[in-house]
């Protein structure tokens, strides 16, 4: 008692306590205020908008091509059955007919979305992207079902061994194959989708994220973004989950997929994110209509407002961020 009233070792360590605190605390200011500089540094996110033709169903590619334009894109996304069927389309009007079709409307062809083939029956596929320009072919994987841990590791390994002569094929066509994150399948869960990031080495292989396959590990999504990194993430989709995904429901419960209709996902973090890694891949907004094949609204000018709503939405968080 005397020794802390004297200022002994009882008063001196109440100082040094003091003194770390304050410390401390200039350190944590100073790493902050270090932190905002960083970031004012980075260059401001500009997404790549793509339309993906089966928001318009089956509606004609003459029909959807000039609509593109008008959602700020420049490029198409051509679905097949059962989500749309304009690569079906495509086959039909003959590629050279295409390629007229993307010059008259000043869109190019960006992605193919080929689900029913899988990763292992992509050669059509490669042709047509190598004659139409496309460099993203977007498709599911094969493996264990939403594995977790060494299993996740090992069937990843496995996965990426078996997809060495397609991930060769894809770059002796220039295009790169992006694997989506869909559930049911190898790279739904954030395990799987690490590994992949830890042990892909080829450059013709990615992820297209799909962070409504993601919502039971929504914190996680910024993180995984940083993981895969911009080399490894050539295509992003804009939806988040909802019952309307597979259930038929009021077309206002349904919509709440889209960015900005309400769903709650917020987009800032993955935004941010997608900054710091200096994302220039695909952006996609996207919904699924129950049931698949039709479009998400009536008319072609309506799925065209409703993509523009969203925009509008990703518009504003994008200045927030890029702020």
């Amino acid at each position: 008692f005397l020794a802390s009233i004297c200022g002994g070792p009882a008063m001196h360590s109440h100082r040094l306590n003091r003194r770390s605190f304050t410390a401390g605390a200039a350190a944590v200011a100073a790493g902050a205020v270090a932190g905002k500089a960083a970031a004012a540094q980075m260059p401001a996110l500009k997404l790549n908008y793509i339309v993906s033709s089966a928001m318009y169903g089956t509606m004609p590619l003459a029909e959807i091509l000039p609509e593109v334009p008008q959602t700020g894109a420049t490029h198409l996304d051509v679905w097949r059955k059962p989500h749309g069927d304009q690569r079906e389309q495509i086959d039909e009007l003959g590629a050279d007919r295409v390629a007229d079709m993307l010059a008259e409307y000043k869109v190019q062809l960006g992605v193919i979305t080929s689900y029913p083939f899988g990763p292992f029956r992509l050669a059509d596929e490669f042709t047509m992207a190598r004659r139409l320009g496309a460099k993203v072919i977007v498709c599911g994987c094969r493996g264990p079902k939403e594995p977790v841990g060494a299993e996740a590791k090992a069937g990843v390994k496995a996965f990426l061994e078996e997809m060495k002569p397609h991930a060769e094929a894809a770059a002796e066509s220039g295009v790169t194959i992006a694997l989506e994150n869909h559930d049911q399948q190898l790279l739904y869960t954030p395990d799987s989708l690490r590994y992949f990031a830890e042990l892909n080495r080829s450059p013709n292989l990615g992820i297209a994220l799909a962070p409504h396959h993601l919502h039971k590990f929504v914190d996680e999504i910024p993180a995984l973004i940083e993981d895969l990194g911009a080399a490894q993430l050539p295509f992003l989709y804009a939806q988040e989950h909802g019952r309307g995904i597979r259930e038929k429901l009021p077309k206002e419960l349904e919509m709440m997929q889209l960015p900005g209709y309400g769903g709650g996902l917020d987009y800032r973090p993955i935004l941010a994110a997608l900054r710091k890694i200096h994302f220039d891949g695909f952006f996609e907004i996207f919904m699924h209509p129950t049931p698949r094949g039709i479009p998400i609204l009536p008319t072609a000018g309506e799925v065209t407002a409703a993509i523009n709503k969203s925009r509008e939405y990703i518009e504003d968080c994008l200045r927030e961020i890029n702020a």
